[in-house]
């Protein structure tokens, strides 16, 4: 039995058949479908935002300014028993900054997990007077819509379903 364990190995090794064309964040390793612009994007939910949400509204001068992939380090590293711990930091999609001059940080969402929870309750610690949002795009619920507002009609509408 053992000996036909290791010939099956041997075979699939062979045929290539276990391929990565995925990250662990479920990212396309296909760059062509996350470019615009001459831009890559973490994720084409990303690339859609900045093409549909952001481009329309900075050409009209809504917003003067879009940042992406701006670090903010959410606690310093620091030395405990002569070991450095490194800092936590979050990455933010976006740093809008509209034409009264107020900003604020969007994160495309598509499912956050515990990680991400995690982070924005210490951005929204760290950092109070920063206008934080999750956005996730839903056709269903009109198109871009903050997270916990698609979160609680998904739900709404699954309790209908029965």
């Amino acid at each position: 039995m053992l000996r036909k364990y290791s010939k099956l190995s041997k075979h699939l090794k062979s045929k290539q058949i276990f391929t990565m064309t995925r990250s662990k964040f479920n990212v396309s390793g296909d760059k062509s479908k996350r470019t615009f612009d001459g831009i890559v994007f973490d994720s084409a939910m990303e690339m859609k935002f900045y093409r549909d949400w952001c481009i329309p509204r900075m050409e009209c001068g809504e917003i003067t300014g879009c940042e992406r992939q701006v670090k903010y380090i959410l606690q310093p590293k620091f030395t405990r028993d002569g070991k450095t711990i490194q800092p936590i930091t979050y990455v933010a999609d976006f740093v809008i900054t509209y034409e009264d001059g107020n900003t604020e940080v969007i994160d495309i969402k598509g499912c956050p997990d515990n990680v991400a929870l995690l982070k924005r309750k210490l951005f929204w610690y760290v950092f109070p007077d920063i206008n934080y949002r999750w956005l996730t795009y839903s056709g269903i619920d009109g198109g871009w819509v903050e997270y916990e507002v698609v979160k609680e009609a998904r739900k709404k509408r699954k309790e209908l379903k029965g």
